[in-house]
């Protein structure tokens, strides 16, 4: 299948050229992955159905709730059907990464590590945070005076919405409505 053939809430993702399934959840806004197509592409192994059922069973043995918070979805098949298929969102698939034992997973380990650790640190000392967004929008190839200006529209809307949360605005389709008006305005 062809990712082209597919829409956007539900594609595949190639990862080494290894196909992974992917489907956009527009309730929850969130990203969904198979948990088999991930499990085949970190460990190569033969019956990635069988390494998940295994990893399962020890994830619940060791008092993890990864596996019984995992949800199910219907996914196309190799064979064309769709059949309900273990995935996992973000958070869920970050942590399954860290328990599969791999070096194809040990990139992905380091790179947690470095993230837990930045975050940490930022929580020290919370100009980091801003260092490490200005950083990141001038990678992007964006100017100084566009990020100082986003840095301060993000401040802006972040002091308006506890405004609203001050003056009991609780719905999100509320703060839609009117974040839909002031940027009419």
């Amino acid at each position: 299948m062809n990712e082209e053939n597919m829409n956007e809430d539900n594609s595949i993702k190639l990862f080494e050229n290894n196909k992974v399934r992917v489907q956009w959840n527009k309730k929850d806004e969130n990203w969904y992955f198979s948990i088999i197509d991930v499990v085949a592409v970190l460990t190569n192994s033969p019956n990635p159905r069988k390494y998940w059922s295994v990893l399962k069973t020890r994830l619940k043995a060791e008092g993890s709730q990864l596996a019984t918070n995992c949800s199910q979805l219907k996914m196309q098949s190799s064979d064309g059907k769709f059949y309900l298929t273990d995935v996992a969102e973000t958070e869920q698939l970050l942590r399954l990464i860290q328990s599969i034992p791999s070096k194809k997973a040990e990139p992905f380990k380091m790179w947690l590590a470095k993230i837990g650790r930045e975050r940490i640190e930022e929580t020290q000392d919370p100009e980091l945070t801003f260092n490490r967004a200005m950083r990141t929008y001038l990678q992007k190839g964006y100017s100084k005076e566009w990020v100082n200006q986003r840095i301060k529209t993000i401040e802006i809307r972040k002091e308006l919405t506890n405004e609203w949360d001050r003056v009991g605005i609780t719905r999100q389709t509320d703060y839609a409505i009117l974040t839909n008006e002031i940027t009419k305005a």
